[in-house]
C-alpha cells in the first residue's frame, strides 16, 4: 500500500513539474516572434527543393512565397536571430533527417558572429525537437553562465515567469503560433537609411577558426549528400561588409568550387531603395525589399542551377502552395 501511495505521489509531482516546466517556457507567439520559427518547420510538408540557412539576414530578406509564385521554387528558410555557423550546421544535419533538398543557400554574414549570446541561443534552441542535433547545438552554443540542464528543464531558467504568465502561455501551451510563411518573417515597417556611422578600421578581419570549421562541415555535408551549396551575402547598408571579408569568402568559394553571390553588389540591379525598402535603417529589408530580392534570387536560381525545378505544374505541390499564397496575400494586404 505504501508503495502505491509513493507511486501516486511521485506521479503527481512529475506531472505538476512537467506542466510548470512547459507553462513558464516562453511561447514566442506575440512577443519575440523569432523564437517560434524553429518549431514552425516541424509542421510543414517536407517537399523543399531549396533550404536557406543563416541568421536574421535570411528570415527577414527571403520570401519563399514570392519565389514559388515567380518561378515555382519550393523552399524553406531555417534561420534564427544571430544564428551561428555551428547552429546552421546542426540545423542542416537535422533537416536531412526529414528531407533532402537539391540546393542549400547559406548566408555567410554569420561568419562575423563568433561570440554566443544566451538570448539568441534561446530563440534558436528552445523550441527545437529533442534529437542528437539539439544536444550538439546546446553543447556548442552554451555561454559560460549557462547550464546544460536549463535547456533540458526550462523551469530552471524561467521559473520567475510563474508570476508573470500571460494569456498566450495558456493559449499556446500545446501548440505554436504561425508567425512566418515558410520561415519568412513579414515586416511592413519603413525606417529609411539616413546617417550611417563612419566605417572604422578593425583590429582583425579574419573569421574565427570555429566559423571556418563549421563552414567546412556544411560544405562537406552537402557534398556527401549530393546537394548543391550556394554561398550568399544578403544586401544590407549596415553593418559594413569589409573588403577583407569579401576576399575570404571569394577565396573559400573558389577553393571549394562553390557559387558565391554578393547581393550587396547587386543592390541597384535588384532595385532596392534604402529609403523605402528597409524597416531598421538598412540592417534588414522590409516586405517590399524582401519581395524584390526574392524575385531576383528566384530568377538567378532558375537560370544558374540545373537542380531547381518549377513545381507549379505539380498538382499536389501546387495545391499546398496555392493555399499558402492565398493566406500570405491576405496577410500582406
Amino acid at each position: 500500500m505504501k508503495k502505491i501511495k509513493l507511486f501516486f505521489v511521485l506521479a503527481i509531482f512529475l506531472i505538476t513539474f512537467l506542466i510548470v516546466n512547459r507553462l513558464v517556457q516562453p511561447k514566442y507567439s506575440t512577443d519575440l516572434e523569432e523564437g517560434s520559427m524553429t518549431a514552425a518547420y516541424y509542421k510543414e510538408e517536407k517537399n523543399h527543393e531549396l533550404i536557406v540557412l543563416g541568421d536574421c539576414e535570411v528570415y527577414a530578406n527571403i520570401s519563399p512565397m514570392v519565389m514559388y509564385e515567380e518561378q515555382g521554387i519550393t523552399s524553406y528558410v531555417r534561420g534564427n536571430s544571430q544564428q551561428m555557423m555551428w547552429q546552421s550546421y546542426f540545423i542542416l544535419e537535422e533537416t536531412l533527417k526529414y528531407e533532402k533538398p537539391e540546393v542549400v543557400l547559406l548566408s555567410i554574414g554569420g561568419m562575423k558572429n563568433s561570440e554566443e549570446n544566451e538570448a539568441y541561443n534561446r530563440l534558436c534552441i528552445d523550441q527545437m525537437k529533442w534529437s542528437k542535433q539539439k544536444l550538439d547545438i546546446i553543447k556548442n552554443s552554451l555561454t559560460k553562465d549557462e547550464s546544460f540542464l536549463s535547456y533540458v528543464f526550462p523551469v530552471l531558467r524561467y521559473h520567475d515567469r510563474i508570476t508573470e504568465l500571460k494569456k498566450e502561455d495558456f493559449e499556446y501551451f500545446f501548440k505554436t503560433k504561425q508567425n512566418t510563411y515558410n520561415g519568412f518573417l513579414i515586416n511592413k515597417g519603413v525606417k529609411p537609411v539616413e546617417n550611417l556611422p563612419a566605417k572604422r578600421k578593425l583590429a582583425n578581419y579574419k573569421f574565427c577558426d570555429k566559423c571556418y570549421e563549421y563552414l567546412d562541415k556544411i560544405t562537406n555535408l552537402c557534398k556527401e549528400n549530393n546537394i548543391e551549396l550556394i554561398l550568399a551575402k544578403m544586401p544590407a547598408a549596415y553593418p559594413y561588409w569589409y573588403n577583407e571579408y569579401e576576399e575570404q569568402i571569394t577565396d573559400y568559394a573558389k577553393k571549394n568550387n562553390l557559387k558565391y553571390i554578393n547581393f550587396i553588389d547587386k543592390t541597384d540591379e535588384i532595385g532596392i531603395d534604402y529609403k523605402s525598402d528597409t524597416y531598421d535603417a538598412g540592417l534588414h529589408l522590409n516586405l517590399t525589399g524582401a519581395t524584390k530580392l526574392s524575385k531576383y534570387l528566384a530568377q538567378v536560381l532558375k537560370n544558374e542551377s540545373d537542380r531547381i525545378k518549377d513545381y507549379r505544374q505539380n498538382e499536389e505541390i501546387n495545391q499546398i502552395y496555392s493555399k499558402k499564397l492565398e493566406e500570405y496575400k491576405e496577410i500582406i494586404k
